[in-house]
């Protein structure tokens, strides 16, 4: 086996190689997959049509609105008066703003199929990761305002355009925006999966009432160990554990994600595990709270593409890619631990 192939057996490869396996696609065995084809029967309605036709979702997003008067959407519950315009911990006060929205190629395959997974890139986030590679969002602001009508609008292009699904971004702190958005796009004729794509450290009670909203969880397991996570995550230091009550709530509500004979996920958890230099990320500690806590097929991301972005050259422990052999030790354990349903970056590994 060349040192190419190995690489690639484990998943630690370029973003350009993976991208011409996702135009190519090709299984285990090096054999050539064509192109899925979709069946009706496969298509599920999403479960926030339900709560529009008996007007829950409006309800929903009134009470999430009430929520940031004095605001305690995410785990921080820092109080910010954001309605009266006063920006909370995640540097968000009452007005929505979106970074980017548009079909996107590079998330999981089960959501990306063909037509691309339609993201909504919020801008600001509660968790401020020092190695986020998306700082210049979620650190810096960048984004327009936008309004609840406009997400909807942008929802319904993103659905025009083909894609599979919603996937909204980082959207802890515009949870009453997004399900305004989605009450307004659903009397549109919105009718895709709902994916929230979020860091994992989420509040019980706010995910209480995105119960029946919410199709796919698309949540990052960041640490297993709370120092760390206070470290490298802004004193975050109850991630692990507000974190794994989270995934719990996820699990039942939407069950063990299982895409249908299309190859599209519609509904399930889906948890990411981006593995980290020098064991930082406690990836041991992360698959063997999920292998014991959570059915063994539960999908889980190994993502091998952390690179020391923003302020990560002033950690030394996290100043470096990953190794490969950091990364094969991750995928080992995850196979040792008895998970089932393992993503290494695009492959899955059985």
């Amino acid at each position: 086996m060349t040192r190419l192939e190995f690489l690639k057996k484990i998943g630690f490869y370029s973003t350009t190689a993976w991208l011409l396996d996702f135009l190519n696609p090709r299984n285990l065995k090096g054999e050539m997959i064509g192109p899925p084809q979709t069946s009706s029967s496969d298509v599920m309605e999403p479960a926030y049509l339900n709560l529009y036709r008996n007007g829950q979702l409006e309800k929903r997003a009134d009470a999430l609105w009430d929520m940031m008067r004095t605001c305690r959407l995410c785990p921080r519950q820092c109080g910010a008066k954001r309605l009266e315009g006063e920006k909370g911990f995640c540097q968000a006060d009452g007005t929505l703003e979106i970074s980017s929205y548009n079909p996107h190629f590079g998330e999981e395959r089960p959501l990306v199929g063909r037509g691309g997974s339609g993201t909504v890139f919020f801008t600001n986030c509660s968790l401020r990761c020092v190695f986020c590679i998306n700082w210049e969002i979620s650190h810096g602001g960048v984004g327009q305002p936008s309004s609840a009508d406009q997400l909807a609008s942008m929802m319904l292009a993103l659905q025009n355009k083909g894609c599979h699904n919603i996937n909204v971004v980082t959207p802890t702190h515009y949870a009453a925006h997004m399900v305004r958005a989605l009450d307004i796009a659903a009397a549109r004729g919105l009718h895709l999966p709902l994916v929230y794509n979020t860091c994992g450290w989420e509040n019980i009670e706010v995910l209480k009432m995105l119960d029946g909203i919410v199709d796919i969880y698309l949540p990052d397991f960041k640490y297993a160990d709370g120092t760390m996570a206070a470290r490298y995550s802004a004193g975050a230091r109850d991630y692990p554990q507000i974190t794994q009550n989270a995934l719990l709530e996820m699990q039942r509500q939407v069950g063990t994600a299982i895409p249908g004979k299309d190859g599209i996920m519609q509904r399930g958890l889906m948890i990411r595990h981006l593995v980290m230099p020098n064991d930082v990320s406690g990836t041991q500690g992360v698959l063997k709270w999920i292998a014991d806590n959570l059915p063994k097929n539960t999908y889980v991301n190994l993502m091998s593409q952390y690179q020391p972005t923003f302020k990560a050259m002033d950690y030394p422990q996290i100043a470096r890619r990953i190794t490969t052999a950091e990364y094969h030790q991750a995928v080992q354990t995850a196979k040792d631990l008895g998970l089932t349903n393992l993503e290494v970056q695009g492959y899955p590994i059985n």
